[in-house]
């Protein structure tokens, strides 16, 4: 419950923006901070004796600033025997085309037309500070970066200014603040959240649970391949004649959604199974052959580009 009403309460305060109460900066306001103070409204809730009584479980954190296992800063490499340092060859190509998929998706996403940025993309110069960053952390044992996808369109949505359209009677994005200050301060913050962790046992992880549906529900917001699963039972005379079921035909269109829906139970049972989770990104590979090689065999660009999935 303490999950849902996180989802439901931090749906409702970002819904504020979009209605006709308070003023504009008050909106605005409430979208900005209101999820942080839901965060804190549940959690403070979670201390009251009534609710702490039924052992809400919160997060674990270290009492002291230590690497994992007490370990020195530097990998010991030289003295891994050498035909282990081989095998992990394998792995190694597999993580890569990982980052490479990532950060690139990542990139596509924020780069995308409808955010209508003017600072053009840098994806190859991107790739070489993410090579060189990734190793340089391995060097160290610590965390590799990644493309972030959630956060970084949460990031351009939190640096996006709207404006109604009184055409269509829906917002629209009027411009996105293009800045590096804004990504500076947030990791200087991240890092100086180290000096917090005692405050983040108090946080039930229910609630930190709330934050992730609701960004995961924010993010299919818009998703053709969502919209169309209930759009295939709906009568055609009352959808756009420019909606894939009146350009396909609804049985080529369902035939598309079906192979949408049987790669991504694919990705799941590879992801989910500890056996076969290292060939991720290799499954990944083979869904970028099946879409490049494949699908345009029975599917033509017009109707590519009608399913929402033009061909790049």
């Amino acid at each position: 419950s303490i999950a849902l009403g996180t989802l439901w309460s931090t749906t409702v305060v970002i819904a504020l923006e979009k209605s006709m109460y308070f003023t504009a900066k008050i909106r605005k306001a409430m979208k900005d901070f209101g999820p942080v103070a839901v965060i804190i409204f549940f959690s403070a809730l979670n201390q009251l004796k009534c609710v702490n009584k039924f052992g809400v479980p919160t997060l674990t954190v270290p009492n002291t600033f230590e690497l994992a296992g007490g370990r020195e800063f530097l990998i010991p490499f030289m003295t891994v025997p050498v035909h282990l340092r081989m095998l992990c060859a394998l792995p190694a190509l597999l993580l890569t085309s990982l980052f490479f998929m990532d950060q690139n998706i990542s990139a596509r996403v924020v780069n995308r037309d409808e955010n209508k940025l003017k600072k053009g993309a840098a994806y190859n110069l991107d790739m070489v500070a993410l090579g060189v960053i990734t190793g340089v952390l391995s060097i160290f044992g610590l965390p590799w970066m990644c493309g972030a996808t959630v956060q970084s369109m949460n990031h351009v949505r939190a640096m996006t200014s709207q404006k109604f359209d009184e055409e269509t009677g829906e917002m629209e994005i009027d411009k996105v603040t293009e800045t590096r200050t804004t990504g500076f301060l947030i990791h200087s913050m991240l890092a100086a959240t180290i000096f917090l962790l005692p405050l983040l046992t108090f946080l039930p992880i229910p609630v930190v649970s709330g934050v992730f549906l609701f960004l995961g529900r924010k993010l299919m917001t818009g998703n053709t391949f969502l919209k169309r699963i209930p759009e295939s039972v709906a009568e055609a005379k009352r959808l756009p004649d420019e909606h894939p079921l009146n350009i396909l035909g609804r049985k080529k269109m369902n035939i598309f959604t079906t192979l949408q829906i049987l790669c991504l139970a694919s990705l799941w049972t590879f992801k989910q199974n500890s056996a076969t989770a290292i060939f991720f990104p290799g499954v990944i590979g083979v869904l970028m052959g099946i879409r490049s090689f494949v699908l345009p065999r029975y599917f033509t660009e017009k109707e590519l580009d009608a399913l929402g999935d033009p061909t790049p």
